[in-house]
């Protein structure tokens, strides 16, 4: 109880104006967060699309921008991107068939992470193991396994057999259609590819999310992994310093703890957040490169396992 306590107090600290600055959605904020992220991607894929020179090599870049279309995905769920709703849904839908996350469903999921984070029981993150040895760690990052669960949910999903405890009951046909307008749209474009005998698909989605794919499962691990299993927020996440190109296009998601604290402030107001919770924060780090090297250290060297889930 005195662990729930803390973060409890510490947000009480905050008074009532400032809440009211960090609460604030905006339209204009998220869509050029939004088209600057489109910009470089459109930019990097126009390079690979024309196989300019050492265009192989832009894949990489292309690849992590693109799969880190989660971070949008991410932040549309909690409507929390755009001032508009109908914005956020739009977004969200457009992004998660780029990552192959249907929204409602990945909404579900992720809220009960957010209401459970770190319970091994509850938190549908922890449902599989995180990596505990050095092939499972590595393993883990080649991002296979999740590409081979997100498959099989969306399928299973889409033929109306969702195992998934964190989906109630009444959201069950809603999470069905929408994984059956995903499978829908790839089925189209796929048959469409090899009807028109054209490779775009492949060489500027197919290839580069999986390309891309180990970044974002490398970022994602920095978030809790190594963080005190407790109900207090300020233990069980980790916030980085990082630097402005991934907080970019993470979309300042390395402000972990205080997304964590307050999950209804929007992305652009957590530097903000960030500077009245950071005399607070017990697990804040200088970089990923940094914290990769404790996960490094702490693991064991033979064995393996993999966490699975979509985050």
């Amino acid at each position: 109880m005195t662990q729930i306590l803390s973060d409890k107090k510490m947000m009480a600290g905050i008074g009532k104006a400032q809440r009211q600055v960090v609460f604030r959605k905006s339209n204009s904020k998220g869509l050029r967060q939004l088209i600057g992220h489109l910009a470089a991607l459109g930019l990097l894929g126009v390079y690979v699309f024309h196989e300019l020179p050492a265009w192989p090599l832009v894949l990489v870049p292309y690849g992590v921008i693109l799969v880190f279309s989660f971070m949008p995905l991410h932040e549309t769920i909690h409507l929390t991107a755009f001032r508009t709703i109908w914005l956020n849904k739009i977004v969200a839908f457009v992004c998660g068939l780029v990552v192959v996350i249907p929204p409602v469903w990945f909404r579900h999921f992720h809220f009960d992470h957010h209401r459970f984070t770190s319970d091994p029981k509850r938190d549908p993150e922890l449902v599989t193991p995180k990596p505990v040895t050095r092939f499972g760690y590595l393993w883990h990052l080649t991002g296979l396994a999740v590409w081979k669960s997100l498959v099989t949910t969306l399928v299973r999903n889409a033929f109306g057999k969702c195992q998934d405890s964190f989906v109630p009951a009444k959201a069950q046909e809603f999470v069905k259609r929408e994984s059956q307008v995903f499978c829908l749209i790839y089925l189209t474009l796929i048959a469409g590819s090899f009807y028109l005998q054209r490779a775009e698909l492949f060489w500027l989605w197919f290839l580069p999310a999986v390309i891309g794919q180990p970044f974002l499962r490398a970022y994602l691990l920095g978030e809790h992994m190594l963080c005190e299993q407790s109900p207090d927020m300020l233990k069980n996440s980790r916030t980085l310093q990082s630097n402005p190109v991934i907080r970019f296009f993470a979309w300042n998601m390395p402000f972990h703890v205080e997304h964590h604290l307050m999950p209804a402030v929007p992305f652009h107001r957590l530097p903000d957040l960030h500077a009245l919770t950071r005399p607070h924060l017990m697990t804040f780090d200088r970089g990923y490169a940094d914290v990769h090297r404790q996960i490094w250290q702490s693991l064991k060297q033979e064995g393996g396992a993999s966490n699975a889930s979509p985050r």
